[in-house]
């Protein structure tokens, strides 16, 4: 692996635990059953994002940016 190819990778996972983070943030300040959901199942972290684009909408905009850079480091 090339060290752009590292780079881009190491900081595309950054950017989706970046992501993760503040998914959790909105999520526990809306209700605590779903900061829960997200914390031990991040899959439903990002579901709930989806239904939540007005109060999530930010942290899925860093999760594609860190998909993104993931995608170009191939």
């Amino acid at each position: 692996m090339e060290a752009a190819n590292a780079t881009l990778l190491t900081f595309g996972v950054a950017t989706l635990l970046a992501s993760w983070v503040l998914m959790l943030i909105v999520a526990w300040r809306e209700d605590y059953a779903w900061g829960l959901c997200a914390l031990l199942l991040p899959p439903f972290a990002y579901l709930y994002g989806l239904f939540r684009l007005d109060k999530a909408g930010q942290a899925l905009l860093v999760a594609l940016v860190g998909w993104v850079l993931i995608w170009l480091s191939q």
